[in-house]
């Protein structure tokens, strides 16, 4: 009897044990579809669409981000967010971005990510410049009900590129 209880406690551990090592983080995967969060959020940008903005940016209040606007570079909360990018979307028109390098990093309970990208933001401001804006950019995601959203993102340019950038007039 109490070979056959040390037994059925050793088989309760060893499934115990392949249940955890089935949970284990595909890593390759998960940096998968980080980028298609991120992707789908230069074309939240470039397509001004603000549905597929809202769906894969965190919509809490305690979110921050930081900008490289000189006006607003601080953030807070979703209904800031949106009135930020709402009022980009009528500013800007003719909006194209290259992604020029980018780095994902899973943590090890593929809970969290965290990612570094280069941009060449090109877009019209106004009727009359082209501005070409090379930016760079940190983004913060969290994995909730099964997807990647994405809880902070800071983008800035630094002292060396403001004297880089490329403006056209359309006159």
């Amino acid at each position: 009897m109490k070979n056959s209880f040390t037994a059925i406690l050793s088989l309760a551990f060893i499934l115990l044990f392949s249940c955890q090592q089935q949970e284990k983080i595909n890593i390759q995967d998960e940096k998968a579809s980080v980028k298609k969060t991120l992707d789908s959020y230069v074309k939240s940008i470039v397509d001004e669409d603000m549905n597929l903005y809202s769906e894969i940016v965190s919509q809490d209040s305690s979110m921050i981000n930081v900008g490289g606007s000189v006006n607003l570079s601080w953030i807070e909360g979703w209904e800031q967010l949106k009135e930020v990018m709402n009022g980009q979307n009528d500013a800007f028109s003719e909006t194209e971005i290259d992604v020029t390098k980018e780095k994902i990093f899973i943590s090890p309970t593929g809970k969290d990510a965290w990612a570094v990208t280069l941009w060449d933001l090109k877009t019209v401001l106004g009727d009359s410049h082209t501005y070409l804006l090379p930016l760079r950019c940190t983004w913060v995601l969290q994995k909730r009900d099964n997807r990647w959203i994405i809880v902070s993102f800071h983008k800035s340019f630094g002292v060396k590129s403001l004297g880089e950038f490329q403006v056209t007039s359309s006159e």
